[in-house]
């Protein structure tokens, strides 16, 4: 295996191309056309992450999280300024799913939805904790201790 690369379903292709680069930066690789000009699916580089991204198919299983009602995945992206990069997702349009904030991890973090309902986390790395630690404050996490 060489990597692993995302498929995303979108409502809209066009729209995507559009939000993807402004949101998060992405670079558009390869667009596949359907007859009628307009796009089926959009290969895009989301910091060197190769990312797919096409409408559902009427004979296809997969569907959007807003369609669906809910998401299996959230897609960190690590970045240099946290709080810059979620600005700028939801100035393009993201809705704010977890405010920035310092996580137990050692990251500053924060969450939002695309127009699809995908999750996409940006991480900052503010700290190295070591996994003793972060096993205590997980533990105690899941615990519903403080």
């Amino acid at each position: 295996m060489d990597g692993v690369s995302i498929h995303l379903v979108v409502e809209d292709v066009a729209k995507a191309l559009d939000w993807y680069p402004k949101a998060l930066g992405a670079t558009v690789r390869r667009v596949l056309r359907l007859p009628d000009g307009s796009p089926a699916l959009a290969d895009l580089d989301i910091s060197g992450t190769l990312v797919a991204v096409a409408a559902p198919f009427p004979c296809g299983t997969l569907a959007t999280p807003a369609t669906s009602g809910t998401t299996a995945a959230a897609y960190h992206l690590t970045v240099e300024d946290a709080g810059a990069a979620l600005r700028q997702a939801e100035e393009a349009g993201a809705t704010v799913f977890e405010p920035l904030q310092d996580a137990f991890w050692g990251d500053q973090t924060g969450q939002v939805l695309d127009p699809w309902g995908h999750r996409w986390a940006f991480d900052q790395h503010l700290r190295d904790v070591s996994d003793a630690e972060v096993e205590r404050t997980l533990a105690a996490f899941v615990s519903g201790a403080d």
